[in-house]
């Protein structure tokens, strides 16, 4: 059990349940090592069962029975159990090396006991152990072939009756509902390994539908449901594989199923029983699915089956088909279809796509990534202007620092951005003018001048209109070498109100600032004036160690 710290434990708990397991040191007990978890019983409230695990890349993982522990926390018990464990770790090769021999020992005990004496340790088990008895339960019903008392069970298990509070599994029950269910699932399988695979066809199919209805009842954030639904699906396929039922019932079944919500649970693939439905079941799943999308080409479950099959089959006229037939109004499906022919070797046709996505749009403009593929088409094609055009389209329906940039790059690419910029700018001082801009981000007009470092327009547009303190920041900072006095006092007025605010976020930007006065008082030669200010700013501020620290830091 190799591979996790003291600080591991600390993060993953934080600092109040990490200080808090410290008091349990002494409340550890049965520590037990094995390959990849420690397990241990920590007393408190109660006795909880605890164990630490490493999960693979995601690292270290832990779970507990405590109420904090089942709401999915790292709790103090399981803090407990990794710092004993850390404390014992020159042991743990030797702990685990005898966990080893124990298993083998076991192992070899229960080979030599006879049937008799294993039949009594097993009722032994049943009699102590609900979950066992359950599942042997299960198991014996599917060995008998008794298709009446295994659907009992298999509906008993499924029922999250014994787990909801006021009709709703929570996410502290969830887990132990996922479990319960894994068995139904083991009990239809077993169908399949005693020779009734039809049987566990018809039971797997009424076991996911089942599961269907109580789905929306039960929290499964941790996704125990989802896993249930996976393993049903498996034994689904494994049975059809066995039995060889009809093809075109199967093909009929898998097609509705696809169709329906029970496949948000299951995620079954009709591909994945091409060997149990053969050409003949194929061809009716195709059938089935061209029907139902024709009767509803807009439904999402209609399309991806369409689009999987017909991808399948290396059919782009088909893929295309399908997208065609529920077009976006900002042209962004149009791009899904130039880049499936990019996919298959038809740049023209993709092109032509493309195009068509940008004339075709209404009530709206095209989406940004169709503007970005086409551009790049043109650009690389040697279609400069009418790059530049979707550019500019683009910047005056989307007047961003952005839109202006992109444009920008097409036009100098085409040598252009003279023109370009000109009118670009008059847009956005016609903005600034309205007050088309967010109070909290200021006018583009100012950004982008600062973008193209054009600083005295900056510095005109931004006193003439106002703008943002982030805008006015920026401005000082590009023009504190030449305009030091207009930066001065721009840093001045942005440092006032932080005096009168707390906190260490707040004193890294204070001293940002004042490192910056000092810059301009330098090139202004005016350095008694800041010695006069920081005297009054400590006086003052006295009382704020750490904002006094940094200014000691920083020589201020």
């Amino acid at each position: 059990m190799d591979g996790f710290t003291k600080a591991d434990l600390r993060a993953l708990a934080g600092p109040r349940s990490f200080e808090r397991g410290l008091g349990y040191l002494d409340a550890v007990t049965a520590l037990e090592v094995e390959d990849g978890s420690i397990t241990a019983t920590v007393h408190g409230t109660d006795a909880y069962e605890v164990e630490l695990s490493l999960d693979g890349p995601e690292g270290l993982n832990g779970e507990c029975d405590c109420p904090y522990g089942m709401d999915g926390n790292f709790c103090k018990h399981l803090v407990a159990l990794g710092l004993t464990a850390l404390a014992r770790s020159e042991s743990v090769p030797e702990q685990r090396t005898r966990a080893r021999n124990r298993a083998q020992d076991l192992d070899a005990w229960l080979a030599a006991l006879s049937r008799d004496e294993l039949l009594a340790l097993v009722r032994e088990q049943i009699a102590e152990d609900r979950q066992v008895r359950r599942r042997l339960e299960s198991r014996a019903a599917s060995a008998r072939g008794d298709l009446t008392e295994v659907r009992a069970r298999m509906r008993e298990l499924l029922d999250i009756g014994r787990f909801a509070q006021y009709g709703y599994v929570e996410y502290a029950d969830a887990r132990a509902y996922g479990e319960q269910a894994a068995q139904a699932v083991s009990a239809v399988a077993a169908l399949t390994a005693t020779g009734r695979a039809e049987d566990a066809i018809s039971l797997s199919r009424e076991a996911m539908r089942l599961l269907s209805e109580v789905q929306e009842l039960i929290d499964d954030s941790d996704g125990h449901l989802g896993q249930v639904g996976a393993d049903l699906a498996e034994v689904h396929v494994a049975a059809c594989r066995a039995a060889r039922p009809d093809p075109d019932e199967t093909a009929r079944w898998l097609v509705g199923h696809v169709l329906s919500d029970l496949d948000d649970l299951t995620d079954i693939d009709p591909l994945d029983y091409e060997d149990v439905l053969g050409e003949q079941g194929m061809t009716t799943v195709r059938e089935l699915a061209l029907e139902a999308w024709r009767g509803n080409r807009t439904g999402w479950a209609e399309k991806y089956l369409m689009e999987r099959l017909a991808k399948a089959a290396n059919d782009v006229d088909a893929v295309i088909a399908v997208h065609a037939a529920d077009l976006a109004p900002d042209g962004s499906t149009h791009l899904v279809i130039a880049r499936e022919l990019d996919t298959a070797g038809r740049p023209d046709d993709a092109l032509r796509w493309a195009e068509r996505g940008i004339t075709e749009v209404s009530d709206t403009t095209p989406a940004i990534d169709l503007v970005d593929y086409l551009c790049d088409r043109y650009t690389r094609s040697d279609r400069l202007p009418d790059a530049v055009a979707l550019r500019r389209a683009r910047f005056a329906a989307h007047r961003t620092l952005a839109a202006y940039q992109q444009l920008r790059a097409a036009a100098q690419e085409a040598d252009c951005w003279q023109a370009e910029r000109g009118e670009a700018l008059e847009l956005l001082r016609a903005d600034t003018a309205q007050r088309e801009w967010g109070w909290y981000s200021g006018p583009v007009l100012i950004d982008a001048l600062l973008d193209d470092k054009d600083i005295d327009a900056a510095w005109q547009a931004a006193t003439a209109t106002g703008a943002h303190d982030r805008q006015w920041l920026t401005l000082a900072d590009q023009a504190r070498a030449i305009r030091p006095a207009d930066a001065l006092r721009v840093y001045r007025r942005l440092a006032e109100p932080l005096e009168k605010q707390t906190g260490n976020a707040v004193y890294e930007q204070l001293t940002s600032l004042l490192l910056s006065m000092r810059d301009c008082h330098r090139r202004l030669g005016t350095t008694d004036e800041l010695t006069a200010y920081l005297a009054a700013l400590r006086a003052g501020q006295k009382r704020k160690r750490n904002l006094m620290r940094l200014l000691d830091q920083h020589g201020l």
